[in-house]
């Protein structure tokens, strides 16, 4: 589905990103791992066209994505839910929800909306009450079924367990895991490796804007370098 080759990418004249390939299978989680600042958030920065890389080629589908507008991606299916939720809290739940089906999936609102709810059950209690006044991990649901609205192809997650207590991670990883079983496919940023690796199909660790490490996610939760460098084992 998605191809990326040789993509360096930064903000002003700064690089981040140092010749990044990668690749998402239909039906995948990959999982792209690494400390804050490698460059997670300006990969997904540039692959959803809010910036454009300095050189390298992002495709989807066989569809060169880099000149694109980011409205246009979302058209064609790629979807991005950002870190930080950035949820419109002076608008209730509901309302949230509806702005995610704009672009794409306008003509099913209320399917998407029926399934977004069988997702997350919560949300629909709360449909009338003002986004700003959830929880964060509520809000986090919110931020996901605001995306699954769009109907993505591809649904890019950046650091969704970030701020949540444990209980509410290891329920968020669930939840991910049934997306996509049901036939999501999921590019997830984060820096939770553990849990991350264990649903993952594939993983890549990013370090100095580069590719330190790829493969298999269950290789790389046992490889001695990344469990000692990364997972502190």
């Amino acid at each position: 589905m998605l191809e990326i080759r040789q993509l360096r990418a930064g903000y002003g004249q700064v690089e981040i990103l140092r010749g990044i390939d990668l690749d998402v299978g239909k039906g995948e989680i990959v999982a792209v791992l690494g400390s804050n600042g490698v460059g997670k958030s300006t990969l997904n920065n540039n692959i959803s066209a809010l910036y454009r890389p300095f050189s390298g080629s992002i495709r989807f589908e066989g569809k060169e994505l880099v000149g694109l507008s980011s409205s246009d991606i979302v058209k064609l299916g790629v979807v991005h839910v950002p870190e930080g939720r950035r949820v419109f809290p002076n608008m209730n739940v509901r309302e949230n929800l509806e702005l995610g089906g704009q672009v794409r999936g306008r003509s099913r609102r209320a399917q998407n909306l029926d399934k977004v709810v069988a997702i997350f059950p919560r949300l629909k209690e709360r449909f009338r009450q003002s986004a700003g006044t959830l929880s964060g991990g509520e809000q986090q649901m919110l931020a996901i079924g605001r995306g699954l609205m769009s109907e993505p192809e591809l649904l890019i997650m950046d650091e969704p367990s970030l701020g949540l207590s444990p209980l509410l991670v290891e329920e968020m990883f669930a939840l991910i895991q049934r997306m996509n079983r049901e036939g999501q496919s999921i590019l997830l940023m984060e820096q939770n490796a553990v849990q991350t690796l264990a649903i993952a199909h594939r993983g890549y660790i990013i370090e100095n804007g580069a590719v330190a490490m790829q493969g298999p996610a269950a290789d790389l939760a046992r490889d001695p370098e990344l469990r000692r460098n990364y997972l502190g084992l």
